[in-house]
């Protein structure tokens, strides 16, 4: 039988609010409930930094009480516990903010986790996910300008290379990578771990495989950084040299978990050569070097047009811009990519243009960026120390 928000509701009622109200089903500090497919259910309690101990009660009862509704097979609730302005740091016995550390599970202490949004000061040191080598994010300070393209067509290169690769889709509000791989499949379940699904070579995990297409998710932070996790920990990937992930756009909730929970190796940052573009991956890179994580590179995507017809050129959107930025911050250039109808076909057809067309030269532009971007994850690149996340106010 396929559970209901409202059979969630119903179970709710038994459970006290935090807040003075008749049961949390009634409180405002109950955020909106999501059902997933499948039967997992997640939301979120609201409390304040000073009573987030005594609300892990509450948390704890929630859960218990929801675990007992018939149909529902995993449950996820949340603290959200957010410091004023000017108030006093939040207290480490904040509330658990992954789908691990909410249940307690594998060895991930209940109540251990971090606040979900630090104050500052050190932050977790980010663990691995075993038998992954290294972890890079595609990161890019504003959407449109090709992010999840040049990751699915990286992740596709790194495999010719010969590598063992995955492809984690992270843009939980616009996931991608369903449509530019046709792959619209539940992923299986052994235990409590999801099976990737895999196309060409790679092994691949979205948000966008667990939803129906077009759902709108309709997320606070903390349940972003849940997803993430669970995608992260959850999911077998088995032993992988690279896990691609493709960040939703900017510099949010996403990419302070990424930093944070992970250990990743580097970030990419793509970008158009256009002021405006330029503008925000600038803020791109600053935000990742906040946290330590090396930048491993930048890429210009859209860096010019040539005509299939006539082969004349045009720079739609300026030339060479990525490549100066780079330079004035100090980070390397790992190459451009063309604005192309080959590659535009081949993401909107399910076919990128890496395995449609492997022998092509947009593959091997994306051969060079990816030899580059192996080349500084196995020689050059710096070391990471545990990353100290600053939020100013």
């Amino acid at each position: 039988m396929a559970v209901t928000e409202d059979d969630v509701r119903r179970a709710l009622k038994a459970v006290p609010a935090p807040d003075g109200a008749p049961s949390l089903a009634d409180s405002g500090a109950l955020s909106k409930i999501a059902v997933m497919p499948g039967g997992r259910v997640i939301f979120s309690i609201e409390t304040t930094p000073d009573r987030a101990g005594a609300v892990e009660t509450i948390r704890k009862a929630a859960e218990a009480a929801v675990k007992a509704v018939p149909g529902v097979s995993d449950v996820l609730v949340a603290l959200t516990a957010e410091r004023a302005p000017g108030s006093a740091p939040a207290p480490k016995q904040a509330a658990p903010a992954s789908p691990m550390m909410a249940r307690g599970a594998r060895g991930a202490p209940e109540g251990a986790a971090p606040p979900a949004r630090p104050a500052g000061g050190p932050g977790p040191q980010g663990a691995g996910v075993p038998g992954v080598r290294h972890i890079i994010a595609i990161a890019s300070g504003k959407g449109g300008v090709g992010k999840s393209t040049t990751a699915a067509n990286v992740a596709l290169a790194l495999k010719a290379q010969g590598l063992k690769v995955g492809l984690m889709d992270a843009d939980v509000y616009g996931p991608s990578v369903p449509t530019l791989f046709a792959l619209h499949d539940r992923p299986e379940v052994e235990g409590k771990m999801m099976k990737p699904l895999e196309k060409h070579g790679l092994k691949i995990m979205s948000i966008g495989f667990l939803v129906d297409a077009g759902t709108a998710m309709i997320w606070r932070g903390p349940m972003v950084m849940s997803a993430l996790t669970q995608m992260l920990t959850e999911v077998a990937w088995g032993e992988l040299d690279v896990l691609v992930v493709d960040m939703p756009p900017g510099t949010g909730d996403a990419q302070l978990t990424m930093a944070q929970r992970v250990k990743l190796s580097g970030a990419v940052i793509v970008s158009t050569p256009q002021d405006l573009a330029l503008a925000d991956a600038r803020r791109g890179v600053a935000m990742f070097r906040k946290v330590d994580v090396p930048i491993l590179g930048i890429v210009e995507n859209m860096s010019y047009y040539c005509c299939p017809n006539c082969g004349h050129r045009a720079d739609l959107f300026g030339h060479g811009g990525a490549r100066a930025e780079a330079q004035a911050m100090g980070a390397p250039f790992l190459g451009e990519i063309p604005l192309a109808i080959q590659i535009r076909e081949g993401s909107d057809s399910g076919a990128p243009v890496v395995a449609a067309d492997p022998t092509g030269e947009h593959a091997r532009a994306y051969a060079t960026i990816a030899e580059g971007l192996w080349r500084r994850l196995t020689q050059g690149a710096p070391g990471r120390a545990s990353p100290r996340i600053v939020i100013e106010r």
